[in-house]
């Protein structure tokens, strides 16, 4: 396990500072050390106090650290003056503190001022030369660099002159931006750019914050600075979808949700093995369609591809039985996420699908077990709808839960068009679930 450093403020709210860092580094596997520089008194509505650290205790506070257990990668948040500035910038240069990622905090997202305009210079002059990473947003940017951010070109301007202070790296975060959010790291030669998806909430406090900590924690876990950013942006993008509605202003991201996401994964791909082993055993290769099938399963609260394990390859017949090719993964067929996630919309609890071949004498079947069964033609498509791949599902399957008066059918089919086979789908709350009415359907059939 690599230690990393957190060197920052108290926020008593728990969303930012040294409470987001030590929660993200030990979410993403590394142990948490921490050098506070101050005592805030805030919420998610604004910072009503600050109390710094005297530089005296900061000192000892670092000294204590590095002189038995060490890092292997740090970084810094709120730093708000200049003799607190001088503290780190010194312990940086005597233990030569590895892979120190600084994050000019400068203001929180209420507005209040969290460093003193006079430790700016000292920010640029001490500190920056010592990162291997810096990373301010817009507003930071501006004021390291002196001139209006406010587009991609200005990034780019801003990154190569902050680059001139001395950080080898710098990381310019475009959140403020509109669009999506990109972020533009410089290494003094070349730029590379991370996009990532904008989410309608305003409950971001504590982004900064977390990013950084997730760098500094990849950079000292060996990860190359691209994947180290790469992975600490998918880490942000979860905490601030799965984002916690605490408090009336800007409340903050859910920093267990990596966790969470991962944990649930695991069991998903246990729940999906689980049914095909059931499927398998009712040899239930006769239902198999011609363009072979999938199962899918989405995560609680699922909202992409990505959040919907399945099958790579898809499940193929194999005689009267069926085989997979591989095991089941996030994101492994887009196709049937579609159908899952359209499901999910109207019915959260509806979070697993498969496909089967149509025929008419298995619908009629189907509804005589009591199955309740939906429909959609193709031919009703609208033609902006056939040019873009796997939009037909989706729009399917919307079409056919809406004329079900919003209910999630059991079974959902379509009789096909020119160069689509008919399908029929089976949709249920689980992978057992799907199974179960997939082996009742199976032991009744016998066309």
């Amino acid at each position: 396990m690599k230690r990393i450093l957190t060197i920052a403020a108290s926020d008593s709210g728990g969303g930012a500072g040294i409470q987001a860092d030590i929660k993200t580094i030990t979410v993403l596997g590394g142990y948490a050390l921490s050098a506070l520089t101050a005592l805030t008194a805030q919420n998610t509505v604004s910072v009503s106090a600050i109390h710094p650290v005297p530089p005296q205790f900061l000192q000892a506070q670092l000294d204590a650290v590095l002189t038995d257990i060490g890092t292997d990668a740090a970084k810094t948040g709120m730093l708000h003056n200049a003799e607190t500035i001088a503290v780190v910038a010194r312990a940086a240069g005597k233990y030569k503190i590895p892979n120190l990622v600084v994050d000019p905090v400068m203001r929180s997202k209420g507005g209040s001022c969290l460093l003193e305009d006079a430790a700016v210079e000292a920010l640029k002059r001490e500190l920056l030369p010592r990162a291997v990473l810096v990373t301010p947003n817009l507003d930071e940017a501006e004021i390291l660099c002196g001139f209006p951010v406010a587009s991609l070109e200005d990034m780019k301007k801003a990154a190569k002159t902050i680059h001139l202070l001395g950080p080898k790296n710098v990381l310019i975060k475009g959140g403020h931006l509109a669009g999506d959010c990109i972020d533009l790291l410089f290494d003094g030669q070349e730029y590379t750019t991370f996009a990532g998806p904008r989410f309608d909430t305003k409950n971001t406090h504590g982004t900064g914050c977390t990013l950084s900590a997730a760098i500094a924690t990849g950079l000292g876990q060996q990860l190359t600075l691209a994947d180290a950013i790469g992975r600490a942006k998918d880490y942000v993008a979860t905490a601030i979808r799965f984002a916690l509605p605490f408090g009336s202003g800007h409340g903050p991201t859910n920093h267990l949700a990596w966790l969470d996401r991962n944990a649930q994964f695991y069991t998903c791909g246990l729940e999906l093995e689980a049914a095909v082993a059931a499927l398998k055993k009712a040899r239930i290769g006769r239902l198999m369609p011609e363009i072979q099938s999938n199962l899918g399963y989405g995560l609680v609260a699922a909202a992409t591809p990505e959040d919907v394990m399945a099958y790579p390859g898809r499940i193929i017949r194999l005689e009267d039985s069926i085989m997979t090719v591989s095991a089941p993964r996030p994101g492994g067929s887009r196709h049937i996420a579609k159908i899952i996630l359209t499901a999910m919309r109207f019915n959260p609890q509806y979070r697993s699908a498969m496909a089967l071949c149509y025929e008419p004498a298995l619908i009629d079947c189907i509804k005589s077990l009591g199955f309740s069964v939906g429909e959609f033609n193709r031919r009703d498509e609208p033609a902006n709808v056939k040019e873009i791949e796997g939009s037909s599902l989706e729009w399917g399957t919307r079409r056919a839960i809406e004329k079900a008066g919003g209910a999630v059918p059991d079974i959902i089919f379509d009789c096909g068009d020119v160069g689509k086979e008919p399908v029929t789908r089976v949709l249920g709350t689980s992978p057992a679930d799907v199974a179960a009415k997939i082996i009742k359907i199976a032991q009744e059939y016998t066309g």
